[in-house]
């Protein structure tokens, strides 16, 4: 009996695990089909000239610098903010503590809220305080984004140290400070992981920075003025009834895959190197 279970498991994760590589493969094909023909060398270069979201002349250029200048702002926001609430949770508070227990269920809880809800509560704050949509804005709003990110992943891996390597770093004399370089070692992989999912939600992300980034043909030079970003092209240009248009969609969805592509290559190889260090 025990066998044809094991049988029925190992058949039922094989199928779950091909479904999986279906929906990539058909995803990632989908995006070749149509978005390789319609990307070209200008896209990439060129700012867009008029009518380029109605299938005038120029390129996306904009869209991909104000991508990466939002998720390069927010991803080191984040983790500015991030770890220290990870050491705090598992250097100062004990493992029973109700404030530390508080504290993750309310990371819990802000991890599941969709990014639209960041938005709108970003957007709400900006009328109040008189702020127009830009790329500062744009920044924060992905930063409260990613935040849960960053701290339940990180927290996760440092929670599985042993209580021993940190009991034996104070009976060495060390203080707080000094053992939190001890537990930076060890959950250097869980902040490349956490990096990098944060980066792959950042930078994909629509609907948060629709409402406080907005959008704009130029590239932005300070944290004041509106960026644009590929999410935010890509559903303009799939809006269009024009086939030529929206195939430039999935041409700019495919350079925000190969974005995603080459940075979760490098958060692998990060990753890897700071495993040998690991206890």
């Amino acid at each position: 009996m025990r066998f044809i279970e094991e049988k029925i498991f190992k058949v039922l994760m094989i199928l779950a695990t091909l479904l999986v590589f279906a929906f990539v493969g058909n995803i990632l094909y989908t995006i070749l089909e149509r978005g390789l023909p319609a990307l070209n060398w200008d896209m990439i270069t060129k700012l867009p000239s008029g009518g380029f979201y109605i299938g005038g002349e120029g390129g996306l250029l904009n869209a991909i610098v104000g991508s990466l200048y939002i998720v390069g702002g927010s991803t080191l926001l984040g983790l500015l903010i991030s770890i220290p609430v990870v050491f705090y949770l598992n250097v100062y508070l004990s493992r029973q503590s109700k404030l530390a227990y508080l504290a993750r269920l309310s990371f819990d809880i802000l991890f599941g809220i969709p990014s639209i809800v960041y938005g709108a509560f970003a957007f709400t704050i900006m009328i109040f305080l008189g702020l127009k949509t830009s790329l500062g804005g744009g920044i924060l709003v992905i930063t409260l984004l990613i935040i849960p990110i960053f701290i339940r992943s990180m927290d996760e891996v440092a929670r599985q140290l042993p209580r021993d390597l940190l009991d034996a770093s104070y009976s060495l004399g060390a203080t707080r400070l000094e053992t939190i370089k001890v537990v930076v070692r060890q959950i250097a992989p869980g902040i490349a992981t956490a990096t990098l999912l944060s980066i792959g939600r950042a930078i994909g992300d629509a609907a948060g920075v629709m409402f406080t980034a907005g959008f704009s043909d130029s590239i932005p030079t300070s944290l004041s003025q509106p960026a644009a970003t590929l999410p935010l092209s890509v559903f303009f240009q799939l809006s269009s009834p024009s086939a030529d248009v929206q195939d430039r969609a999935y041409a700019a969805a495919l350079i925000l895959t190969i974005i995603v592509l080459i940075l979760s290559i490098l958060g692998r190889i990060v990753t890897n190197k700071f495993s040998k260090h690991k206890v």
